[in-house]
């Protein structure tokens, strides 16, 4: 099996065993939401997304608070007649 293939399959193994945790690391919470590692240490930093660091040193977020707030700020649908580009009123 090629190399890639391989390293492909495993990228896919680890992200399914992230998404069954309940507490993420730093670096999981990097992988689950995608947003970059200083971008996220910005988040915590100025207190704008929910972690929580039981020592004063490690970060940890739990998946659930993470989920909602990426989903704050949701946006309604504009009806079908109101989208964009849409001539007929």
């Amino acid at each position: 099996m090629d190399n890639f293939l391989i390293l492909e399959r495993l990228d896919r193994l680890e992200r399914l065993l992230i998404a069954n945790k309940e507490v993420l690391t730093f670096d999981e919470t990097c992988d689950y939401t995608g947003i970059s590692r200083s971008y996220l240490y910005k988040l915590t930093a100025a207190g704008q997304i929910p972690h929580s660091k039981p020592n004063g040193k490690l970060i940890f977020f739990e998946r659930e608070k993470i989920v909602s707030w990426l989903l704050q700020n949701q946006r309604k649908p504009l009806p079908e007649c109101e989208t964009i580009g849409d001539s007929n009123p």
